[in-house]
């Protein structure tokens, strides 16, 4: 265990949160994503049992976003004629602009098929137990200043 580090970031998780430098991208992916497909050129982490809004609380406390892109968070666009409502959305949202200044501005939205092609050149996904329908995110590392 470490002092200020919320807990519910696994050591493997940390790990390659570490590893990863300025532009790389990580997905956490919603009980639904294929992840394990969309994994097969990436590092795929297990946090089955977790949401994904308490897994991006935790990893924006130790991860900055990418400065140098308008939308280094991106949502997995509802597929034109799906009737699914997305409230998670505004939670992720309200997340996000507890750790980025620039707020909802930062948060785009990418076609269904798009986001599955950044998917699979993403540094790592995160498989969740999220429930939400459309509840995956990307997220493109910063740089860390201090």
């Amino acid at each position: 265990m470490l002092k200020g580090i919320p807990k519910i970031l696994s050591p493997e998780l940390l790990k390659v949160l570490c590893e990863m430098g300025h532009s790389d991208q990580i997905v956490l992916s919603d009980g639904n994503f294929p992840t394990e497909s969309m994994g097969k050129d990436c590092i795929v982490i297990r946090c089955d049992g977790h949401g994904v809004p308490e897994l991006l609380e935790a990893i924006l406390e130790v991860f900055p976003l990418d400065t140098y892109i308008e939308k280094p968070v991106n949502l997995m666009e509802v597929v034109p004629g799906d009737t699914v409502e997305t409230p998670i959305w505004d939670t992720y949202k309200e997340i996000v602009s507890k750790y980025d200044n620039r707020g909802n501005e930062v948060v785009g939205n990418i076609e269904r098929f798009a986001f599955y092609e950044k998917a699979k050149k993403a540094y790592a996904i995160v498989a969740t137990g999220e429930k939400a329908l459309y509840a995956n995110v990307i997220l493109q590392k910063g740089v860390v200043v201090d």
